[in-house]
């Protein structure tokens, strides 16, 4: 497929600052590819100066297996095309030393960080930690330092996040380490504020691309400001209409802030859609319209109408369920369409349940997204920290976990000292446990639990180098004390033979490895992180609104369309409406054939019936696009026949085989 106008005008502009709004399946990612492309055959930079910056993984993954098949050989060495935080760290680890880091610093993961706001509010309830952390998450978003926000704090409760975020930053240097947000935090004050720095990257980065623009948050957008630099040499690719991550510091209002910092910035827009039919454009188009735009535009395709949007009214959610599922189990078996092929989006993953029954009457293969991924299972967790500080006494961020799992009296306070101890004498934690000259030192019960640990770990060392992985996790489980804290932690037989079954599992996925060391045990450990265990192939996807962006699907259909689900009662409290229609925009834009949206007529709230309305979403909609129950009684009369017939051909094959 050849580029279309628009798309060639975005890869051909190089030179100053360019924003491309792309919109739903407009082929941004493709525009991205080619621009690479574009840039290296004219010479124009070589690829190790070019940095193409997206939002997951995933994206950036995708986006490297496409450069590849564009991009060939020598001519690609160098290429970054990363995360925000895969960029924000390889600032980092560059020069450590002027942020105050020793080299082989650690990463907390949320988990991790949470472990330390949690010692630092003794007595606090689960749920007061969990708002705090995010209080100081958000501060760290806002590109600020524990100074910064001790100035601008107003209301008391300010005054306390910006206290506890002065104590922990305080606790994270003491451990050499950093958290998620300070990879993009402190890459930023760095650039602020140190003239070689920024001089420097700015010369290993010539030209810059950022994906999904309108989710940045400040730093993030600050990020992208220091590294531009007044050549501003960049292309910025967005779409204000799939903001949807407001909640988490998403600032939409970055694209509009593009044209005030950047007056010569040029806008092209990408409105040919090569996904969804015309008739589920022009739902889409009605619908966004309702929102202010400073760029507004105009998805069309060249493909045909395709059928109107189906709306169903059904009594309550078991009965919606269950027409979906009856729905889907036709395509597949009527209209022999892949169940991959089918797609169902809610608002909230609480939706999920009465779907889950529905599709497993009917024996219809599903995967649920936005369950916890195996990987972040508590106890997959700790047995992962053991493994990584078994292949790596350096990695301080596995041993804080590690010894503390399970817990061997050992607190958050001793494990401070034990950090500054370890700074001092220029050693790794897991090292310092092991002098005895530092454990005498702490308090000997603490000295004690400490020497009993790391026995074990040099135990496991030993182990390694002759047991196969696999032999070597289930002996980990047990020699660590994880099974039997289980054991202690789990109410139910039930429950402790499932979160055993997860460490099994774990085991599992080593059968067959070799390892001749804790070197090549570390090579696959990295490879295990990076596993993806998640594919959910042929299956119906169940999944939020928010998991769906970037996906598409044949068959798409949205439940739960009543006010104060969609749009949530919390978001019409908070006055956030537009992004709420913003996330109907990203669902309704996710179907390439055919869309359903059903309504509920009632629901069970505290064991009392309540009556619910339809959502105001579809007075936005356009009323020629929709195919309302018993609006069409003839051609509801033919589904119906169709579908029957159906079921009594499902029912005869079934008897005769």
């Amino acid at each position: 497929m050849s580029l279309n106008p628009q798309q060639r005008a975005a890869v051909e502009h190089c030179d100053g600052p360019l924003l491309v709004l792309a919109g739903a399946g407009s082929g941004k990612t493709r525009v991205i590819v080619e621009k690479i492309a574009h840039l290296v055959a004219t010479g124009r930079y070589p690829a190790k100066r070019i940095a193409a910056i997206t939002f997951t993984n995933k994206a950036a993954k995708e986006m490297r297996e496409r450069v590849g098949k564009r991009i060939r050989g020598e001519a690609a060495e160098g290429l970054t095309i990363s995360t925000f935080h895969a960029l924000g760290l390889r600032i980092l680890q560059a020069d450590p030393a002027k942020l105050g880091l020793r080299r082989g610093f650690s990463v907390f993961d949320s988990d991790d960080a949470q472990t330390q706001i949690k010692d630092l509010m003794p007595g606090a309830k689960p749920d007061a930690v969990q708002a705090m952390q995010s209080l100081v998450s958000g501060i760290k978003n806002a590109g600020l330092s524990p100074d910064q926000a001790a100035e601008v704090a107003r209301s008391a409760r300010e005054h306390e996040a910006a206290s506890l975020y002065a104590r922990y930053q305080a606790r994270l240097a003491a451990f050499n380490a950093v958290d998620f947000d300070d990879l993009i935090r402190l890459p930023v004050q760095l650039l602020e504020t140190d003239a070689d720095a920024v001089a420097g990257w700015r010369e290993r980065i010539g030209y810059l691309l950022v994906d999904e623009c309108q989710d940045t948050n400040d730093a993030q957008y600050r990020l992208l400001k220091a590294l531009a630099g007044p050549k501003a040499n960049f292309t910025c690719v967005g779409d204000d209409d799939q903001s949807i991550y407001a909640w988490r510091g998403a600032n939409p209002e970055n694209l509009t802030q593009l044209g005030k910092d950047y007056p010569n910035l040029v806008v092209v827009k990408l409105e040919q859609n090569y996904r969804c039919s015309n008739r589920v454009l022009r739902a889409a188009n009605a619908l966004i319209a309702h929102n202010p735009h400073e760029h507004p535009k105009t998805l069309w395709s060249a493909q045909a109408d395709g059928e109107r949007i189906r709306v169903w009214e059904c009594r309550d959610a078991a009965h919606e369920a269950e027409r979906v599922a009856g729905e889907i189990h036709f395509l597949g078996t009527a209209r022999k369409a892949e169940w991959g092929d089918c797609c169902v989006l809610f608002r909230g993953n609480h939706q999920s349940r009465a779907l889950e029954k529905a599709m497993q009457l009917l024996r219809i293969p599903y995967h649920l997204s936005g369950g916890t991924a195996f990987l972040d299972r508590g106890e997959v967790k700790d047995a992962l920290a053991w493994l990584r500080l078994v292949a790596n006494p350096e990695d301080d961020a596995a041993f804080l976990r590690a010894v503390q799992s399970p817990s061997r009296g050992i607190g958050a306070t001793s494990l401070a000292k034990l950090a500054e101890m370890a700074q001092h004498a220029q050693l790794p934690l897991s090292r310092a446990a092991e002098s005895m000259g530092l454990l005498k030192q702490l308090q000997p019960r603490v000295a004690n639990a400490l020497g009993a640990f790391t026995d074990i770990l040099r135990g496991l060392r030993a182990d390694a180098a002759r047991l196969a992985p696999t032999d070597l996790v289930r002996q980990l489980t047990e020699r660590s004390g994880l099974l039997a804290a289980l054991r202690e932690q789990c109410r139910t037989d039930e429950l402790f033979r499932i979160r055993r079954g997860n460490l099994d599992e774990l085991a599992d996925w080593f059968e067959g490895a070799r390892a001749s060391g804790p070197g090549e045990l570390a090579a696959q450990l990295a490879l295990l992180s990076h596993a993806d265990k998640g594919d959910p192939g042929n299956q119906v996807r169940l999944m939020s609104l928010h998991a769906a962006k970037g996906l598409e699907f044949r068959y798409v259909f949205i439940v739960g369309m009543d006010d104060n689900t969609l749009p949530h009662e919390a978001s019409l409290d908070e006055g956030r409406l537009d992004e709420e229609r913003r996330l109907l925009y990203v669902g309704i834009t996710r179907a390439k054939e055919q869309l359903w949206l059903s309504y509920s007529l009632e629901s069970q709230r505290w064991g009392a019936k309540l009556r619910l309305a339809p959502s105001r979403f579809f007075d936005e909609l356009p009323a020629a696009e929709l195919q309302r129950d018993g609006a069409d009684p003839v051609a509801d009369a033919a589904r119906k026949q169709e579908r029957a017939s159906a079921g009594f051909a499902s029912i005869k094959a079934l008897l005769d085989g």
